[in-house]
Formats: C-alpha cells, structure tokens, sequence
C-alpha cells in the first residue's frame, strides 16, 4: 500500500477556511491544492488560511499555486494566508520575491524577516 503524498484537511468556520496540508507540493500534487483553494473562493469563503506547519516540500509548482489563488481572492475581495512555511518554504518564497506577494506567518503570529544582502534599499537604511 502507498501513502499517500500529500493530505488536505478544510475547516470551516463562516465565511473563513483553515486548510491544512500534509506531505510535499508537487507537480503531482498541486492541481490538488489548486482544487481546495478554488473550492474555497467558490463557495464564498472570504479568508483562507493554509497551515504548512507539515509540509515536507513545496516546489515552484506549489508557489505558482499560491500566487495564482492569492491573486484570484484579491480580484474577489478575499484573501490567502500561508502559516507556518518550513525554512525551505520561506526561502522560496524569498529567493522568488513571493515573500512580498504572498501573505505569511511564523508561530506567534510573526512575519519572516528579508535577510539584508547587499546593495538591497532595507540593509542600505539599517545601516545608515
């Protein structure tokens, strides 16, 4: 028996979702997530949360996943929140200048933090 690569739990409560996954965001994958999130935006939810609090992996794939429904609900007046990105998840998101695209959170509510690089407009102030 195969396991399954990734599982998809949605709660609702009104017009809010909290969508959990499990596993890795693949090509083989993602047009799963796709599926939930649009259901989300279709049946009126207004926010939706995604706890990535266990997954695995999350490729390009998945963050072309995100982009497209976050920009979907903004065009519908709703939102997309990513929660709990692993470390790898927020360098994606980073290295791709998604972080700034994409709404998302840490434990406590904190927001990952750009690393200063050089030349970059934020390390340039900081260090003024």
């Amino acid at each position: 028996m195969t396991l399954p690569q990734l599982i998809i739990y949605r709660h609702d409560r009104d017009r809010r979702a909290l969508v959990t996954l499990s596993g890795v965001i693949d090509p083989g994958t993602a047009p799963q997530v796709r599926s939930v999130l649009e259901r989300c935006l279709r049946d009126g939810i207004a926010l939706i949360d995604v706890d990535l609090t266990t997954v695995d992996h999350c490729d390009s794939s998945g963050l072309r996943v995100f982009l497209d429904v976050s920009r979907h609900a903004a065009e519908i007046h709703a939102s997309l929140r990513l929660h709990h990105p692993s470390p790898q998840t927020e360098r994606l998101l980073m290295d791709t200048g998604s972080d700034r695209l994409l709404r998302t959170t840490r434990p406590g509510g904190a927001r990952p933090q750009r690393a200063g690089r050089p030349g970059d407009r934020h390390t340039e102030r900081a260090a003024r």
